[in-house]
């Protein structure tokens, strides 16, 4: 009798539940494929920094973004501030290193800006040279150099493109995130991908963030900063946490005594 059942099921049509899960498997395949190719293919040289990157978007492209993105950054952190000198003082230093530095090869409308926020520490780069400053942190700062630490900084993930290779890495992971819902049908496998997705971002935002301490000393030593004063910004940054950070690994920076020996490791390269 067993062997009759067994020999019974040969002649069975195979259920639309299969046929759909061979399906959707074959889509995911061609999605993932689809997304990996486009993101291989998309890529430029930087005549700065030498790299040959994966971007998808054009330098005109970046600088529309960033000044769409521009009154947006402006209202969440509380408006510019009113001080005129100090604004003018800010964009004065920011000017004085893309002028004296490699960044001005570069396409990018630079424009610097101090933020009307006393609580928040925080200074950051919009993709095609707006840059910004907050209050809190600009009052910890104690000299010209430090500030010129920070804006190098700065300068140096708008030059390196890294916005607009997060874009293209987003599109990457949401692409291939996109294909494993397809073949699996099953929304904890797509919560699973996306948690793997941004592990992966993040670990190349800190790797972006070690690039730009790089390029910040160099674009310092050649606007005639002392690059020593981007180990002081550390060190005011470390002191601002009180010492209460995430693990390395979780986070989008790296911890501040890490990227110290990678600064002093720019400087010997880059100040002969």
């Amino acid at each position: 009798m067993a062997l009759y059942s067994r020999n019974q099921s040969y002649g069975q049509p195979v259920s639309p539940r299969r046929r759909n899960i061979g399906g959707g498997i074959l889509l995911a395949l061609v999605i993932a494929g689809f997304t990996i190719c486009k993101y291989y293919s998309n890529s430029q040289f930087n005549e700065v920094t030498g790299e040959t990157q994966h971007v998808s978007i054009t330098p005109e492209q970046e600088i529309a973004l960033g000044l769409n993105s521009y009154p947006a950054m402006i209202e969440q952190y509380g408006g510019l501030h009113p001080d005129a000198d100090a604004q003018k003082f800010v964009k004065e230093v920011g000017q004085r290193i893309v002028q004296n530095s490699d960044a001005r090869q570069t396409p990018y409308q630079y424009d610097f800006h101090l933020l009307n926020d006393p609580q928040v520490i925080n200074a950051f780069a919009l993709p095609g040279g707006q840059v910004f400053i907050t209050q809190a942190l600009f009052n910890k700062l104690d000299s010209e150099d430090q500030l010129a630490g920070i804006f190098g900084h700065e300068i140096g993930h708008v030059v390196a493109r890294h916005g607009a290779e997060r874009i293209a890495k987003e599109e990457l992971t949401q692409g291939l995130t996109g294909a494993a819902v397809v073949a699996s049908g099953d929304y904890n496998t797509a919560q699973a991908a996306q948690m793997i997705a941004g592990l992966v971002n993040m670990s190349y935002g800190r790797d972006q963030e070690l690039a730009s301490d790089d390029l910040g000393v160099r674009f310092m030593v050649q606007a005639n900063y002392n690059p020593e004063a981007l180990i002081e910004v550390m060190k005011i940054l470390e002191d601002a946490s009180g010492g209460q950070r995430q693990p390395e690994f979780m986070s989008t920076h790296p911890s501040p005594e890490n990227r110290v020996q990678k600064i002093r490791d720019a400087i010997a390269k880059y100040k002969k």
